[in-house]
């Protein structure tokens, strides 16, 4: 009979320099989950390459250490795989737009019921400072404009859900991690929150950022359910020099789980796939291909 051998993983002290932007991120993920009473076992990180990317060994939860900018399709894997899992897909900005920016894209166009947390912070912190897609025109010799991945994400008709947070305001940053995994929990799409992380060592903009930060909740009029209304007010706010955060965008778009899998076979990680049960099927594959 085969055996099944489980190692657990202890939760270990976090490799990020003091005051690292990324304390604050696993701070208000730690209070998401044990607020909304998600159980360990019912919860898989995915996370990517770079600082920010060792997230998962600090939580206790089942985690995968993806390949570099691969964090997305390993995600949406285990989502098909099992939907009743929550399933968080945490990386970094360089490992998300740069080398990852195309799954990110497609991931955003295809809606699955995932959590993307993304830590901006403009630059590649683990291989010493290098200006990532987000850098500032300045830093490090950069002469490209940053890329906006809020405003990206508001161009593709599909998503469901955009926010952005600061690691320096844990009350709104908390609260927006609650939201992103209520709705993807619900099955209702990616639940994408991007959060300003600053990396004290490289590229140190606390004190920048809490001078930009403008939060969308203090606009009586702002609608966050208007596509159209969303995007004009993001761009107006950044072209002022200003940083929006809060909930910018959530709608309703059926999910890639509403649209591939069928319920009444459950879920693919708990169907019977033994032979025994299943040689008439096996066996039709196989002529298939003769």
């Amino acid at each position: 009979m085969a055996q099944t051998t489980v190692k657990i993983y202890t939760p270990t002290t976090p490799i990020w320099c003091p005051g690292c932007g990324d304390f604050g991120v696993l701070a208000s993920l730690k209070k998401a989950l044990s607020d909304l009473q998600i159980k360990s076992k019912d919860t898989v990180i995915v996370g990517g390459i770079g600082c920010s990317g060792s997230i998962h060994n600090n939580l206790e939860c089942y985690g995968i250490h993806s390949l570099h900018g691969r964090l997305l399709p390993t995600a949406v894997g285990v989502k098909l795989a099992n939907p009743q899992l929550t399933v968080i897909a945490a990386g970094g900005d360089g490992d998300g737009y740069a080398i990852g920016a195309g799954h990110f894209l497609h991931t955003l166009k295809k809606n699955p019921s995932i959590i993307y947390i993304v830590m901006q912070n403009g630059t590649y912190g683990l291989t010493k400072g290098q200006p990532s897609p987000t850098a500032q025109v300045g830093y490090e010799g950069n002469v490209d404009l940053p890329f906006d991945a809020i405003l990206t994400a508001l161009s593709i008709p599909s998503t469901t859900f955009i926010a952005r947070g600061f690691s320096a305001n844990q009350a709104q940053l908390t609260d927006l991690m609650k939201k992103a995994i209520s709705h993807s929990n619900s099955n209702e799409g990616m639940g994408f929150l991007e959060v300003l992380s600053p990396c004290v060592t490289y590229n140190d903009t606390y004190k920048e950022w809490r001078e930009q930060v403008y939060d969308l909740s203090t606009e009586k009029d702002y609608n966050p359910h208007n596509r159209l209304l969303a995007f004009t007010r993001v761009s107006e706010i950044t072209n002022q020099g200003k940083i929006p955060t809060g909930l910018v965008y959530s709608g309703r778009v059926k999910s890639l789980e509403e649209n591939t899998l069928s319920k009444e076979k459950g879920p693919l990680a708990l169907q019977d796939i033994s032979l025994e049960s299943n040689l008439p099927k096996y066996e039709q594959i196989l002529n298939d291909f003769r």
